[in-house]
């Protein structure tokens, strides 16, 4: 929120994919008041995705596992060699992003802190979203849920928006076209969708 305020922005419209949704979807939880709308891309929250956790579930994202245990031994594994755990495509980047990218997985604290994010989404992260659920606490802003044909939500949970009709009282989305990293795979689209959730929940034209 001091961020915000700094930048002069009092109220606002908050915008997360994949680990940065579970960030987006706690601010606009714990701060009604000023987050006027939420979008959530390729994700539910994490602790519908534990509670439904299932043998399928634990098949395909089996690495939140492991990169929730101590910083002995997953660091060491994935320092060994980072580009093999986090690979990528440099085709669906800018030279400049792919370089940042590659520098940054390179990077053993880099990797650190990526690692610490799925020890909190273990702990801390689905304690909080139990305590909302028992106080029956829900999103009150417009929330638009954004995923991936060719990710594996939907044979997960079908329609995400069912699973987010569970936290939220006006929900909105819809499927796009593509794989995971939507912004590098269908950017035209994904910009496109930002734009009609903005301007529908906002009053402006953007």
């Amino acid at each position: 929120m001091s961020l915000m305020r700094a930048l002069g922005h009092e109220r606002f419209t908050v915008v997360g994919h994949d680990r940065g949704g579970y960030v987006a979807f706690r601010t606009a939880m714990d701060h009604p008041d000023v987050v006027t709308g939420l979008v959530v891309m390729d994700v539910v929250p994490i602790g519908e995705a534990l509670a439904r956790c299932d043998a399928r579930f634990a098949a395909k994202w089996w690495h939140w596992f492991f990169f929730a245990q101590s910083r002995h031994p997953a660091e060491e594994i994935i320092n060994a060699d980072p580009m093999r755990w986090y690979s990528g495509d440099p085709e669906q980047m800018e030279p400049e992003a792919w370089a940042d990218y590659t520098s940054a997985i390179r990077d053993p604290e880099t990797v650190h802190a990526m690692l610490e994010d799925y020890r909190a989404g273990l702990s801390v992260d689905q304690h909080h979203d139990a305590a909302d659920r028992d106080r029956g606490r829900r999103l009150t802003c417009p929330t638009h849920v954004l995923w991936a044909t060719g990710d594996d939500l939907p044979e997960l949970y079908g329609d995400p928006r069912d699973v987010w009709r569970e936290w939220a009282d006006h929900v909105t989305g819809r499927p796009i076209e593509g794989t995971h990293h939507l912004a590098e795979v269908a950017p035209e689209e994904l910009v496109s969708a930002l734009q009609e959730f903005l301007a529908r929940s906002t009053g402006l034209s953007i």
